[in-house]
């Protein structure tokens, strides 16, 4: 039978085995909790060097956590990959990228940022030179044209010249001469022909030709250029007398006013080559000013006719032609100076 005394000792050990339990197992939880917040500070996998920055706050979140209820200790850690983390034996930082001169190309601009079509259209004044000096006199001329620029310093354009003359003094005397030749008095008493006064008369050359344009490099917004090219050329001499004209269908209104009573034409190939200026309206502009000059040349191929020269031999007597004007056909040499804009 046991005695109170022995009672008491069996509960004293009792309660020493209680207490050495509950002491295991909350040092077993704190070895669990410090070894997981020893693995979020930083994985095994994971260099120092490229550390998550909000690795310090993830453990203190979890150190409290562990305190507060044990069930913590079992939620699942969140991805590291995704806060920053970076693996230096599976992935490698991407190559550097290369830089090298910009690429301008599409369909309106070429590699070195010009674009691939050009126009210009202006105007100015046109020299006669050589042979056509001795009948021709300076006057005005236009151009216009469009093509396709291949780079800064290359274009090809399509162009249209229309250059306009007018005729010397005494090309007019020696062309009335002619006409009045053969209206002797006694013609002119019989009532045959009347003689030719006043007479006026003017000359132009208009052109198509194929004109590449060498552009010479430039930083500025000051530029030159020099271009050769040729094409086909048509050349007219117009003859002109004062005559009446009606403005209204009964002729209650008439002016007077310069009339064609003889015209001339011959066509030929030629060439041409000049230098010019430009002037940008900025840097980065494509619109750029214009001043150029270029050289002529037109091979026309002579005709036979009267002049004032040959109308009195017996080639002029036995003459039945109707060219009263060969010096038409004469190789034809001019200067177009021409402003205007490139754009």
């Amino acid at each position: 039978m046991l005695t109170p005394r022995s009672l008491f000792g069996l509960a004293c050990r009792a309660a020493a085995l209680s207490f050495l339990f509950a002491g295991t197992a909350s040092l077993t939880h704190a070895q669990s909790a410090a070894s997981s917040t020893s693995g979020l500070d930083r994985p095994l996998f994971v260099s120092s060097a490229y550390a998550n920055p909000f690795a310090a706050d993830l453990a203190k979140t979890s150190s409290s956590s562990s305190s507060s209820s044990s069930s913590n200790s079992d939620e699942a850690l969140p991805d590291t990959t995704a806060l920053g983390h970076f693996d230096l034996f599976s992935k490698q930082p991407p190559p550097r990228r290369r830089y090298g001169r910009p690429n301008y190309a599409d369909s309106n601009t070429n590699k070195d940022g010009s674009p691939k079509w050009v126009g210009m259209i202006g105007g100015g004044f046109t020299l006669p030179v050589g042979n056509l000096h001795k009948y021709d006199t300076t006057s005005w001329g236009l151009q216009a044209g469009g093509g396709r620029n291949y780079s800064k310093s290359l274009a090809v354009l399509l162009q249209f010249d229309y250059d306009h003359f007018g005729l010397q003094n005494s090309t007019i005397k020696s062309q009335e001469f002619v006409y009045n030749y053969y209206c002797t008095p006694q013609q002119q008493n019989a009532g045959n022909c009347s003689p030719i006064t006043n007479l006026e008369g003017n000359s132009h050359v208009w052109s198509f030709t194929v004109d590449p344009t060498f552009s010479i490099p430039s930083e500025g917004n000051v530029g030159a250029y020099f271009v050769v090219g040729g094409g086909f050329y048509h050349k007219v001499t117009n003859f002109t007398l004062p005559g009446n004209e009606c403005l209204d269908f009964s002729c209650f209104y008439v002016v007077t006013v310069q009339q064609n009573v003889d015209h001339y034409t011959s066509n030929a190939f030629g060439a041409n080559g000049g230098l010019g200026v430009t002037w940008k309206f900025s840097k980065f502009s494509s619109e750029m000013l214009y001043a150029e000059v270029r050289y002529v040349f037109i091979d026309n191929q002579p005709r036979i006719g009267l002049t004032a020269q040959n109308v009195g031999t017996s080639f002029g007597a036995n003459y039945t032609g109707t060219n009263f004007y060969p010096a038409n056909s004469h190789r034809t040499e001019y200067l177009p100076v021409k402003i205007g804009i490139r754009f």
